[in-house]
């Protein structure tokens, strides 16, 4: 190769390592301006969703000054998620208390039970919220109001149902299986490494031993115990107690009256108008808006595609 010929080579190869390097930078760029895109996404949706919960926060009526009735929904299952929340329950009581035009608070209960935890939280904040603003709370029972729901409901004044609800369930369970035999018909064999000789007793692939199923029925009597008390400081000589009361049955609303778990026959309306005297119902029910649940569902699904990018090495934070 003569000197022409090499210095052409070498031309052209300084020409495509300049093409190269120009894309790489211009790439680089791009995905820069893209990141940069989305993280400008990011905070509008942040900042829209925010804007968007302050302004749906409010109860789902306006309060008004004047006297009315404050209702406040429990439907569904009672737990740490969901609006049959401690948390939203809460919220929605001392919004109700706090209004000086409520003249009462009514628990509209259609629930089959629930957490005892957040059930606990909710009879305890009744209580004090009862105490403080000297306001009576009533519940009205929709198509159920059993287990962890009448939990609650025992904290109120008084307890309203219609003749056919069901009412009651004064217990607590702790359910789940077990496949040990089945597992050895066909020869599967469960490895479970454990540090604590108890710390898999709930496992379905595992046995069972006397001393766990003990120590289980302990801890579940105790947290009955702890329901059955509530129910009766609630109720106090308004119970006509059987020795099934607490066995965990549940009965209609017209025997829950004749047993003293209820005080009478009636609907919300009936209560607001012939009760508490102020018909104007206001619905203080903390309720999870669009906003949440979008930015919840938009909060996992970014998060999934986080660990994703990161675990492929594609997520780089400069």
């Amino acid at each position: 190769m003569n000197n022409e010929e090499m210095k052409a080579s070498d031309a052209s190869w300084e020409r495509q390592t300049l093409e190269k390097l120009a894309f790489a930078m211009v790439a680089e760029q791009q995905a820069a301006r893209r990141w940069k895109s989305f993280w400008r996404l990011v905070w509008l949706v942040v900042v829209g969703a925010g804007i968007w919960l302050a302004m749906e926060k409010a109860p789902s009526s306006t309060p008004s000054a004047s006297p009315h009735t404050a209702v406040i929904d429990i439907k569904g299952e009672i737990g740490a998620e969901g609006e049959a929340s401690s948390t939203n329950i809460i919220d929605s009581l001392r919004a109700a208390f706090d209004d000086v035009g409520a003249q009462a608070v009514v628990l509209s209960i259609d629930s089959p039970g629930g957490s005892p935890v957040q059930a606990g939280l909710i009879n305890d904040e009744i209580i004090r919220l009862k105490t403080l603003h000297k306001k009576p709370v009533y519940a009205v029972v929709g198509d159920t109001c059993a287990s962890a729901a009448y939990y609650i409901a025992a904290a109120a004044d008084e307890i309203y149902v219609d003749k056919a609800s069901i009412v009651g369930s004064i217990g607590v369970l702790m359910d789940g299986f077990g496949f040990t035999g089945l597992m050895e018909k066909v020869g599967v064999e469960r490895r479970l490494l454990t540090a604590g000789a108890n710390k898999g007793f709930l496992d379905p692939f595992s046995p069972q031993t006397d001393k766990q199923r003990t120590h289980a029925l302990e801890m579940l009597n105790e947290i009955h115990q702890q329901f059955i008390a509530v129910v009766k400081t609630g109720r106090g000589d308004r119970l006509k107690e059987t020795p099934d009361m607490f066995s965990g049955l549940f009965w209609s609303g017209a025997q829950s009256i004749t047993m003293g778990l209820a005080d009478g026959l009636g609907s919300v309306d009936y209560v607001a108008r012939e009760i508490v005297k102020a018909e104007e119902i206001v619905d203080y029910t903390r309720k999870e808006n669009v906003a949440e649940r979008l930015a919840k569902r938009f909060g996992a699904a970014f998060a999934q595609t986080a660990v994703k990018s990161i675990a492929s090495g594609q997520l780089v934070l400069r």
